[in-house]
């Protein structure tokens, strides 16, 4: 199976003190990972951002590109527009996931994602 990580999911793998990273590493073993560009700029912006990591943009930067490399994570082009958002999106905040999921299936992937409530979704489990 072919996954676009989200923010949370390319976090949670990046990050090694990440709650999740142990789980979602895992899970997304043997599996073709790509990013695009929603989800590297939000994996630059959250962890930046994140007090407690004090990791700051350069880092992240270094990081992702090193996190890519040794992963063979590919970066896909991102060339959907808000025209091609699904019926499900109907608040405000469904439009990013919205988009991904079909970013994701317009190249036979499924966004992978640690939040549930994407129809379509490959959902990493939190807990189990």
């Amino acid at each position: 199976m072919n996954c676009l990580l989200d923010v949370n999911a390319i976090i949670a793998l990046g990050y090694g003190r990440n709650v999740f990273h142990k789980r979602t590493f895992a899970l997304v073993q043997g599996k073709c990972l790509l990013t695009c560009s929603i989800s590297e700029l939000g994996f630059v912006r959250v962890l930046s951002s994140f007090p407690e990591a004090d990791v700051p943009v350069p880092i992240c930067r270094k990081l992702l590109f090193t996190m890519k490399s040794e992963w063979e994570i590919t970066q896909i082009s991102d060339f959907r527009s808000a025209a091609d958002l699904p019926a499900w999106v109907t608040r405000p905040e469904q439009t990013t996931d919205g988009h991904l999921v079909e970013l994701a299936g317009s190249v036979r992937a499924r966004l992978a994602t640690l939040d549930a409530g994407s129809p379509g979704a490959f959902v990493i489990p939190q807990r189990g």
